[in-house]
């Protein structure tokens, strides 16, 4: 099969379409043919192995699984022993073992679920890491009716799908994203949207219930300055932050043990992959409630491309790789 691969770690020029084996599936998987992938910071990570800590579940020297991708949508091809949940046919969308820039993926059966019905295969790949990400945000930042929440990083991946979520839940909020971005933000049900390059958040003197930072780069000493005294701060992502070790994460895994020094209460947000939470997102978005916000797709032969621009930092919505169109 043709994929995107790269033996080593470092920059999109590594990369190659190329010939490898299709994945073999063992008890609990299923064989995917990808019609659509996903592009997101994660992919960034793992082709550049940076921040280093990453590799000691990708590999010290060299990545173990030398084609990329993770967030898929598209068609089972075979189902392994023990699988109960799909057949060969069933349109699926999860996150994927072996790599989802390519023909075919492997995926664990608990990592997958039926596409919405009203999505296209594009859109669906724009869904498993992104909108999951945004909804333990939403969570864990304990959003409520009525209360006024900042989404910092609005018309990114995970931030496009935060201030959808916010909304559902009757809360009002208010979105921080680049000139580009404004009218997409405020479509997406933002009640404010400030533009970043006119002002900072704190120049309203406007306090939140609630802050969900999508993009890490900026201190926490402004973000408490914006929020309630008993409100919380959702910290998520960051992959591309300084820092050789844990880069963006390191704010994240130390939000517990800071927390308790300072306004409000810190959240290191970490997305589980499981199909429950799949299945709630299914209901949203077949409901009309939320939509994928599709910025760029790209070809399979595109997908240096494609993580380029990614690397740039001002995507609108979700990058694509379409491998069957």
């Amino acid at each position: 099969m043709k994929a995107i691969a790269s033996d080593r770690y470092g920059s999109a020029e590594n990369l190659a379409l190329r010939d490898v084996d299709v994945p073999r599936i063992g008890a609990g998987e299923v064989l995917v043919e990808v019609h659509a992938a996903g592009v997101d910071p994660g992919v960034w990570i793992m082709m550049t192995g940076r921040p280093l800590a990453v590799r000691l579940a990708s590999g010290i020297r060299r990545p173990r699984n030398p084609v990329l991708g993770r967030a898929v949508a598209g068609v089972v091809s075979a189902v392994g022993d023990g699988v109960t949940r799909f057949r060969p046919g069933d349109e699926v969308y999860g996150t994927a073992e072996s790599g989802t820039f390519a023909q075919f993926t492997r995926a664990r059966e608990r990592r997958l679920a039926r596409m919405p019905a009203n999505l296209t295969f594009d859109q669906a790949a724009a869904v498993p890491i992104s909108a999951v990400t945004a909804l333990k945000a939403v969570k864990d930042a304990r959003v409520r009716a009525g209360q006024r929440v900042l989404v910092i990083g609005a018309g990114g991946g995970v931030g496009s799908y935060a201030v959808q979520l916010v909304k559902q839940r009757g809360a009002l909020p208010t979105g921080v994203c680049g000139p580009s971005k404004v009218s997409l933000v405020r479509s997406l049900g933002a009640v404010e949207v400030i533009d970043y390059s006119q002002r900072e958040i704190d120049s309203s003197g406007v306090h939140h219930h609630a802050i969900i930072d999508t993009a890490g780069n900026r201190p926490l000493s402004l973000l408490r300055r914006v929020i309630t005294p008993d409100g919380v701060i959702a910290l998520v992502g960051g992959g591309h932050a300084k820092g050789a070790v844990l880069g963006g994460f390191g704010r994240q895994m130390a939000a517990p043990l800071i927390s308790p020094f300072g306004r409000a209460r810190l959240a290191g947000v970490t997305a589980r992959e499981h199909h429950a939470d799949l299945d709630e997102l299914t209901r949203l978005l077949e409901a009309g409630e939320i939509t994928p916000v599709v910025g760029r797709t790209y070809e399979l032969a595109e997908a240096a491309d494609a993580m380029r621009y990614l690397e740039e930092g001002h995507a609108t919505g979700k990058i694509i790789v379409s491998v069957r169109r």
